[in-house]
């Protein structure tokens, strides 16, 4: 259950976080009209794409704390194989991020998913 709120916080942040460190790119999509000024600035399409990820952890996070709450363990290895591809590409792609903290959620929650983590 521990390892499906941090990763709800973890989606959380990642909103809070980009709305607040790329502030200037968002202001200034939303004071152009916002729809379509995102794909010709590179420091707008990087924030747009990190923010808009906080959703899908949150949302990850929320389905997570279901499947704890109805001891779907099925769900937990689905959510932890998910996130492994995801974080495992993004370790790759980029090594000096906080994208090793999914990497460890991830194998937490397929653990998890096979009852070799209670």
């Amino acid at each position: 259950m521990v390892a499906a709120w941090i990763l709800l916080a973890l989606g959380i942040g990642h909103i809070i976080y980009g709305l607040i460190w790329f502030k200037v790119p968002f202001k200034e999509a939303f004071c152009e009209g916002f729809i379509n000024k995102f794909k010709s600035n590179e420091s707008r399409r990087s924030a747009f794409w990190f923010t808009i990820f906080g959703p899908l952890l949150t949302m990850s996070g929320h389905i997570a704390i279901y499947a704890a709450n109805m001891s779907d363990m099925g769900l937990f290895s689905i959510i932890g194989y998910y996130l492994f591809i995801i974080s495992f590409f993004g370790v790759l792609a980029l090594p000096k991020s906080p994208l090793w903290v999914a990497l460890i959620l991830s194998l937490i929650f397929i653990a998890i998913g096979y009852g070799w983590i209670k």
